[in-house]
């Protein structure tokens, strides 16, 4: 069935009150979506789809994924009350007021650079990454994996509540070393591994 004949049949049943349009249907198919439909209640899976885009202003309550997806930015005012799955995505940049309160999943991205002051209230997952350094004022409430990354130095006030793990990355630098390079103002709560 087409997009056109599907959009008809959705309008019409929206019309009776009977049934809305899915919103990942609607993202997927460049439609625009109401207010209401901006706040997801739960997860919202977009992985390998061919979306380009998100609105502003999306809210999602559970998890995000855009595994995958050739998405190349995200939009201001973006919420995610899950985990935020970018890994192997197109993304080039994240937006200085996003907010995760989950986990954040960019394994094997090709970024150049996350937000100054950027704030994840899981871990944050950066394994492969292309990354050479880490904004200013990070803060990581779980873990950080910064394994078999190109990272060369960690910021001074990077704040890490739990782990840093490192295969392969700052090998030169001894573990009182790492804890130092984030002072003043910064800390390593958990163990530095390798």
């Amino acid at each position: 069935m087409d997009i056109t004949k599907l959009k008809r049949i959705f309008d019409f049943l929206e019309e009776k009150g009977e049934h809305r349009a899915p919103v990942k249907w609607k993202l997927i198919n460049n439609i625009p979506l109401t207010k209401e439909e901006l706040n997801v209640k739960g997860d919202l899976d977009l992985r390998f789809s061919s979306i380009t885009s998100l609105p502003e202003g999306l809210k999602v309550g559970g998890d995000l994924s855009l595994r995958g997806s050739k998405i190349t930015s995200l939009p201001e005012g973006l919420e995610v009350s899950g985990d935020l799955l970018l890994y192997k995505s197109a993304i080039e940049s994240l937006p200085k007021d996003l907010i995760v309160r989950g986990n954040l999943h960019l394994q094997y991205s090709s970024m150049e650079s996350l937000p100054e002051g950027l704030k994840v209230g899981g871990n944050l997952l950066l394994e492969f990454s292309t990354l050479t350094s880490l904004p200013e004022g990070l803060q990581v409430v779980g873990y950080l994996d910064l394994s078999f990354s190109r990272i060369e130095l960690l910021p001074q006030g990077l704040k890490v509540g739990r782990n840093i793990y490192l295969s392969e990355t700052l090998k030169n630098y001894k573990a009182w070393e790492i804890r130092d390079m984030v002072k003043p103002g910064g800390y390593i709560n958990g163990k530095i591994k390798r």
